[in-house]
């Protein structure tokens, strides 16, 4: 507890120069016992967190997903651990679809989604929320490539005197891979639509997440052609992937951002490793 302590005085003096914004895909909370300290030491004043867990339902610290030959523990309450790990944030979880989560064999509602944290210094004064591919699915996770859903916040910035705009999604899983397809064109222009529709003109406006796509995509041939400034490739990072991660294919998660030289640092974080996914850390 003095560890987090000690860690959030220290982001409390950074926070007075600049907003710091993370975005990461927490991989269901699989690798918890890493992933809430790190959480609770850095404390981003923005938290974009996809692939989290809320089962209201149940008690138990841990379930498991199963779809075919897809075995993966879960933290049956990853939005809960978190919420708890970062006590200054308010809290915001948007679920993409309610299926079922095993406890052995017995079956558990457990809801799926994405979610975001706004430290308390910072006034909401914004929201959209909505689905870039399918809609919500009360009934079960559904066939692939599944619902999934976006959210995005405004908050007032005083140290900067200016409005931020910050809007991020998990892009949808396709089976055959990360080519592109008319569904990642739509999702990608629903996308842009929602952040437009949330931010105002002087705004500066950041678009991030798991968007499951190579660099020479569409989608993000879509943003950048919006104005928006790829920062992964843009600065040089060959990867957003982390030894936890087996397969080919080493991009999935971007950050823009439509002013460039709002951009005081941006990093693409390897160690600690607290998801088969590494968290983009941008600071304006």
């Amino acid at each position: 507890m003095l560890l987090f302590f000690v860690a959030a005085n220290v982001r409390s003096k950074n926070r007075e120069q600049a907003m710091e914004i993370m975005c990461l895909n927490g991989w269901g909370g699989k690798l918890h016992e890493a992933l809430l300290p790190y959480l609770a030491g850095t404390a981003p004043d923005i938290l974009c967190l996809q692939e989290v867990i809320h089962s209201p339902a149940s008690q138990k610290d841990w379930l498991t997903y199963r779809d075919g030959d897809h075995v993966l523990p879960q933290r049956a309450n990853l939005f809960r651990d978190v919420s708890a790990a970062l006590p200054e944030h308010l809290a915001i979880f948007c679920p993409a679809a309610q299926g079922v989560l095993w406890d052995d064999d017995t079956s558990i509602p457990s809801q799926w989604g994405l979610a975001t944290f706004v430290h308390r210094s910072f006034p909401i004064i914004g929201q959209v929320q909505g689905f870039v591919h399918k809609n919500y699915s009360p009934v079960g996770y559904g066939d692939h490539p599944r619902s999934r859903s976006a959210h995005g916040v405004r908050v007032w910035d005083y140290n900067a005197n200016r409005a931020v705009s910050i809007t991020h999604m998990h892009g949808l899983r396709d089976l055959n891979g990360k080519m592109d397809t008319p569904e990642r064109e739509r999702q990608a222009r629903k996308l842009l639509e929602m952040s437009h529709n949330l931010a105002e003109s002087d705004d500066l406006t950041v678009i991030c997440g798991d968007f499951n796509v190579e660099p020479d995509s569409e989608t993000l041939s879509i943003l950048s052609s919006a104005g928006l400034n790829e920062l992964v490739t843009g600065r040089g990072f060959d990867s957003t992937r982390n030894t936890q991660y087996k397969k080919p294919g080493r991009f999935a998660d971007y950050m823009l951002i439509d002013q460039i030289d709002a951009v005081r640092d941006f990093d693409v974080i390897q160690d600690p490793e607290v998801s088969d996914h590494c968290p983009l850390v941008l600071e304006v």
